[in-house]
């Protein structure tokens, strides 16, 4: 159940009054009036605040008892006597398998530790990204005092009992709004993390490129410098591509143009758009660009050719209904998944252009919020504005689970989350780190 929808099933028992809220306990109608007052704070805002505070807490306490519903007649002995049998394919087995071990993930918390000890839970995380391995995870975290900072949490200590982190920290921090992060691949994997920050006022916005060792235990003197950093206008987006027709560049999603830069050479090439750049990713079997933009347009570029005037350039193209906040391109490359700001979740085929299926339950009014696609576990994950963990079968879209937040939902309570199948390294196992104000939590398999 939506929980926006929440207060309109209450209010069914009744007639709906205009400027008055039916309350079925006290089964009594009140007025509504303007949120300014402070003497009678009933209002609509706070009234589905109310209701989603009591559904969140409900499903808590489903979760603390371990009362999370499954697929009906889906349980391990059905499956695995249907493996026996020869009724279901490895394929099948273990996307069913997978699905009973997400609904039995339970909530642990874990210790951060720093060398540092003023770093560790003093600033609420915005946003977490974890490297190809998953052996690390990039952070950006509020100041008090304005602006953000970066770390990285080392996840080698997830194997332990005791459930403990390292983090790093750095003298690294902006007074301006990290709008998008990706781990770039320069000297070697993951080596350099991509940042793109907001411009405000009269300060530009920027793009910069940092040595992922910057944020390690090493000798200080010996930390690198930033490796790139330029002034633009507000970057939306970015991502690194892997394909060696483009070695060593990545691109930047702007205000109407989309920027492609070699970090080696500093050649770029800028490519006009009708609208602002909000999401993208390359492929790796080509070099071509995928990108979301806020009119609800997705498209393509590939990178080898030159720059032209007008959208000649654009290959693919697709339409969704809103501002498109995030793309994934599926590992075969034949399919596009894509979210926007009405909370529609889409599959599309690139090769006829098609949606092909439809992931319903997701929250979204205005937020830049990212997809987590897990095809090795066939599941689909993304955070709501409204606070919740929603997991998707991949394979026919059926909302696996919902999870609340451990923290009342708030605009600035949205959790960053990651899934992994091997959380912590090659010898992890799967599971859901969760980053939600100060805290960081764990749902593990086992």
């Amino acid at each position: 159940e939506d929980p926006s929808s929440s207060s309109s099933t209450q209010n069914s028992v009744a007639p709906e009054l205009p400027g008055f809220y039916y309350d079925p306990q006290k089964n009594r109608y009140f007025r509504l009036l303007p949120g300014h007052n402070n003497h009678n704070p009933l209002t609509k805002d706070s009234i589905q605040h109310k209701v989603m505070e009591c559904k969140r807490l409900r499903l808590l306490q489903e979760e603390k008892q371990n009362q999370k519903t499954t697929r009906a007649g889906l349980n391990s002995s059905v499956l695995l006597q249907k493996r026996q049998l020869g009724l279901l394919s490895s394929t099948s087995y273990c996307r069913l398998v997978h699905e009973l071990k997400v609904n039995c993930m339970q909530r642990r918390k874990i210790e951060i530790h720093s060398p540092d000890s003023s770093v560790a839970g003093t600033n609420n995380f915005k946003i977490i990204v974890a490297d190809v391995a998953c052996e690390r995870i990039f952070t950006v975290n509020d100041v008090e005092h304005g602006g953000c900072k970066y770390g990285i949490i080392n996840l080698s200590g997830l194997g332990k009992e005791s459930l403990t982190v390292e983090m790093y920290d750095n003298l690294y921090f902006t007074n301006r709004k990290v709008n998008s992060v990706c781990w770039a691949s320069l000297t070697h994997p993951d080596s350099h993390v991509k940042l793109c920050l907001m411009g405000i006022a009269e300060t530009p916005g920027c793009a910069s490129l940092l040595p992922a060792s910057l944020f390690s235990s090493t000798n200080p003197g010996d930390r690198p410098g930033m490796l790139c950093s330029f002034k633009i206008s507000t970057a939306w987006s970015c991502a690194w591509c892997l394909n060696p027709q483009a070695d060593n560049c990545f691109s930047t999603g702007l205000t109407r143009r989309v920027l492609v830069t070699n970090v080696v050479t500093g050649h770029r090439q800028t490519f006009g758009t009708s609208s602002d750049v909000l999401a993208q990713q390359f492929a790796t079997q080509t070099p071509v660009l995928y990108n979301g933009c806020r009119s609800g347009e997705i498209f393509s570029i590939d990178v080898r050719q030159r720059n032209r005037k007008g959208q000649g350039w654009k290959a693919t193209r697709l339409f969704h209904g809103s501002a498109v906040t995030s793309v994934h391109l599926m590992e075969a490359e034949h399919y596009l998944m894509a979210a926007d700001m009405a909370g529609k979740i889409k599959l599309w085929d690139m090769r006829t252009a098609k949606c092909v299926k439809e992931y319903k339950g997701h929250h979204n009014e205005y937020a830049l919020l990212p997809l987590h696609v897990n095809e090795e576990e066939g599941l689909l994950i993304a955070v709501g504005q409204d606070c919740y963990t929603r997991i998707w079968s991949l394979q026919d879209a059926h909302l696996l689970r919902t999870i609340p937040s451990p923290h009342p939902s708030s605009k600035d309570a949205i959790p960053s989350v990651v899934f992994s199948s091997r959380l912590g390294g090659s010898r992890g196992v799967p599971g859901l780190l969760m980053a939600v104000k100060q805290d960081l939590y764990h749902f593990s398999y086992n």
